[in-house]
């Protein structure tokens, strides 16, 4: 039955059957999303793997939707990718967990030799992952690949980042445009803006953005996926830190895709709150920076 909901996959964790072996894997969290943004999220990654598809013939995904709360009605979406043979799973029954601990419930089911960790307001590229494969099958060492990230406008969003500052992060997040510009050099510097550009790859990057983070999933689950002990935030800083000591983590420009998020100062208190305690367990685990 479609026009309910959700009977096109599984409802529950308990109620799916043993993982089986596929090339590729997605997780996607999902809290009460834009379902226009999460839709278009869904017919792009159909467009991206069907794409990929054309040069890996026998390439096979399936895509894990982890229902935090709020999932819409998407049984059109889902409907789609099955009609290009993408397997489709619901994951939910356990509340509001998470960002990190809601992946890693898709993370714990995935038996694949890729792991896609994706935001529900992401568009891909329809080259994006035939890129990525590409990419990450001629260099074996590198076990995490993060792309070109743009935004609405155009422009490219510099989420690729250095060990950042109590002070960065302030000046980042919460100064308004016309006090930031005071701490542009100092920006610049912790967005790696002297190196990240539209054309050249760039080895090792630091910290790299969870909204899109491509892994060989051996590494993924070496690494036992996101530290869950943070509820939103900072989760993939962490993860990215971690990744430096098992593998390497490539920035590749020519892997696209536009990112229609925002910062924690735009969603409110409670996120401003959520994003002080990330920060806070980030730095007692790491190492505190003032300045």
């Amino acid at each position: 039955m479609l026009a309910g909901g959700f009977q096109l996959f599984p409802k529950t964790v308990q109620s799916m059957s043993q993982p089986t072996f596929e090339d590729l894997s997605v997780s996607i969290v999902v809290y009460r999303p834009d379902i226009e943004e999460l839709r278009r999220t869904l017919s792009s990654l159909q467009v991206a793997i069907t794409t990929a598809r054309a040069r890996r013939s026998e390439l096979t995904a399936r895509v894990y939707l982890v229902d935090n709360g709020g999932m819409p009605d998407l049984s059109t979406s889902v409907e789609l990718l099955r009609r290009h043979d993408i397997a489709c799973v619901r994951l939910s029954g356990h509340g509001n967990v998470g960002y990190g601990r809601g992946h890693n419930i898709a993370i714990s089911q995935a038996d694949s030799r890729y792991h896609l960790v994706l935001n529900p307001d992401i568009d891909l590229d329809g080259e994006s992952l035939a890129r990525a494969f590409d990419f990450i099958d001629r260099h074996p060492d590198a076990g995490l690949l993060t792309p070109h990230i743009g935004g609405d406008d155009g422009r490219i969003q510099y989420l690729c980042r250095r060990y950042p500052t109590l002070l960065d992060l302030f000046v980042r997040g919460f100064l308004p445009g016309n006090l930031r510009k005071l701490f542009e050099y100092r920006l610049a510097r912790y967005e790696m803006r002297n190196v990240i550009n539209e054309r050249d790859i760039v080895w090792d990057p630091p910290i790299v953005s969870g909204c899109f983070m491509l892994f060989r999933t051996d590494v993924l689950k070496k690494l036992d996926g996101f530290d869950s002990r943070y509820f939103l935030y900072f989760e993939d800083y962490d993860l990215s830190l971690r990744t430096h000591e098992v593998a390497r983590i490539a920035y590749v420009p020519t892997v696209r895709v536009i990112h229609h998020g925002g910062g924690a100062a735009k969603k409110g208190r409670a996120h401003i709150k959520m994003f002080v305690a990330s920060a806070f367990r980030f730095f007692n685990r790491f190492g505190w920076k003032w300045l």
